[in-house]
């Protein structure tokens, strides 16, 4: 028997023929490169597309600045509200690996119809001697059904990728286990390689060469993703799905209108818990819960489920808290990137850097902290912690969170210092004033510093904490924060203009930035950002984790 269990893994995954998989020939890094570099290629599709997406509206659409601004958050977090679909169909009926599988080919259908919107005569917005274009409203309608296609792509992919490369690690094999953690952070490494390409190369090539070249290349990409993807089947490790999660959440809400006063009894595999303990009684058994000898399903839950859905309650704070965080974040591909349009764009006379393609600081931000994080603050914070992993998941997240009120308070100083120059020389109709863009630097590598620790810490907190049916959903549920901080910042700009531009004045977002007061929306931002960090610091000290009861196999 102990032989049986060294050859096999103990977490009940399977193998591609589905037989018990075995540990020598399947999952941990050996699975992993296939995986990672799936990520970093569709990575590279969708930084291909969001990085520059504000100025493809802003002037191949000709839309105005608030509305291009609210057209990206908008489909940004549209592409982080499918997720939600992905993971019920992952946990529920077709496993993580199909559900890849399928959303990838919608994925890559949604990039080619994109591709021909800005290549095809006909599909491609005509622009007059001024390069005014004047697309038509078929035009528009085809780009906009190509983008909420790759919108619907994404979400069915994201919530599976990460939770599917973390399947690879036996959570009953210390071993393994010790490495889950590190391939968190390497898959985060892998999806900024991706993001570094993206705002490097192909917002060069679709300012200087052609938006049809700009996103075809992306499109080819993530054929390659999936070529990749399918390429380490035998390989991988499979979890199969747990039925539908939603099934077991309403078992255990569906049974509070029952009248137990007993113990809870028995022993599975998440151990009780006295928080929310009003919920224990979906798990006790009485005369009614019991049909011809049988136990009734909707009248009797296991502690085990009764927990999960615990689990799923005690992560609801936690991932509201990471809203405003998202709200912060998506400055970077909207706001950051028209504030960079005004500054002077040449690193000498002969060549321009496209404004978009500063986020490429955040990516080597990222790629920077990330094998620093992994190799020199954790074991440095593990020999004052005691802690595996140098720091808590949650307090992890809390440096992060921190890091970002700086992010904010920098882009606003550096808008202020630059309106001032705008006052100072009469610079108001002046489209690039004489101020390096390069001055964007700190605010794109203060939030790439903050994503290593708020955004992995996030990721891995939710896998961990997540009831194991349901792991594809939290995942979802963590990146539903980044739709919701996209919704968020929608929000915010609609209300700051409706009540800036009162009496005629031109507020603080107008079209031509040097008459508005941008500054103002990222200190607002910032202040956000400091009443959700205190909030935070309160919910993650009241938080209880999951207890997993040892298996005798």
């Amino acid at each position: 028997m102990a032989a049986e269990e060294d050859i096999h893994t103990n977490d009940g995954t399977i193998d591609f023929g589905n037989k018990p998989a075995v540990k020598k020939e399947t999952g941990t890094w050996k699975a992993c490169p296939y995986i990672l570099g799936n990520e970093c290629c569709e990575r590279l599709a969708y930084y291909g597309i969001n990085t520059n997406l504000v100025n493809y509206l802003r002037f191949e659409l000709n839309q105005g600045n608030v509305q291009a601004v609210n057209n990206v958050t908008n489909w940004s977090g549209t592409c982080y509200v499918m997720p939600l679909i992905g993971a019920f169909l992952a946990d529920a009926y077709l496993g993580r690996y199909w559900t890849i599988a399928s959303f990838s080919i919608i994925y890559v259908i949604g990039m080619t119809i994109l591709t021909m919107s800005a290549s095809v005569h006909g599909l491609k917005p005509l622009c007059d001697k001024r390069n005014v274009c004047h697309p038509t409203g078929l035009q528009i309608a085809v780009f906009f059904v190509g983008l909420y296609l790759i919108a619907l792509g994404t979400g069915g992919i994201k919530p599976c990728v990460s939770s599917f490369g973390a399947d690879q690690f036996d959570d009953y094999d210390e071993a393994e286990k010790k490495k889950k953690s590190s391939f968190f952070n390497w898959f985060y490494f892998s999806i900024n390689i991706g993001a570094l390409v993206a705002a490097s190369c192909l917002v060069w090539i679709q300012t200087n060469v052609g938006w049809g070249w700009g996103f075809g290349i992306p499109a080819v990409a993530m054929a390659i993703a999936v070529v990749s993807f399918f390429a380490g089947s035998r390989l991988y490790r499979y979890q199969k799905p747990g039925g539908s999660p939603l099934t077991r959440i309403c078992q255990s809400l569906l049974y509070e209108t029952a009248d137990a006063e007993f113990a809870v009894i028995g022993s599975h595999k998440l151990d009780h818990t006295k928080q929310l303990s009003f919920l224990d009684k979906a798990a006790v058994e009485t005369p009614s819960d019991c049909v011809k000898g049988s136990v009734n399903a909707w009248r009797l839950c296991t502690v085990t489920q009764v927990e999960e859905f615990k689990s799923i309650i005690r992560l609801l704070p936690i991932w509201a808290i990471g809203i405003v965080f998202s709200a912060v974040y998506s400055q970077m591909g909207t706001l950051f990137v028209l504030q960079g349009n005004t500054m002077d764009l040449h690193i000498d006379n002969s060549f321009e850097i496209p404004s978009a393609s500063l986020s490429l600081f955040d990516t080597i931000s990222v790629i920077f902290w990330v094998p620093i994080y992994d190799r020199l603050i954790v074991p440095l914070a593990r020999k004052f912690t005691g802690h595996k992993n140098g720091f808590t998941q949650l307090q992890r997240i809390a440096i992060g969170l921190v890091i970002s009120i700086f992010a904010m308070l920098t882009a606003g100083t550096l808008e202020l210092v630059r309106l001032r120059e705008v006052k100072k020389h009469n610079y108001y109709e002046l489209k690039h004033i004489p101020m390096s863009i390069f001055w964007q630097v700190p605010q794109y590598f203060i939030i790439g510093c903050a994503e290593v620790f708020t955004f992995i810490g996030q990721l891995e907190f939710f896998y961990e904490q997540a009831p194991d049916a349901m792991r594809s959903l939290c995942s979802a549920l963590s990146l539903t924060t980044a739709a919701l901080g996209n919704y968020l910042s929608t929000l915010l700009v609609n209300i700051v203009t409706d009540f800036s531009t009162r009496h005629g004045k031109p507020g603080w977002i107008p079209d031509n930035l040097n008459y508005g007061n941008l500054h103002y929306f990222f200190w607002l931002l910032a202040l956000l950002s400091v009443l959700n960090l205190g909030v935070y610091l309160m919910v993650a000290r009241c938080y209880t984790y999951k207890k997993l009861v040892v298996s005798s196999h």
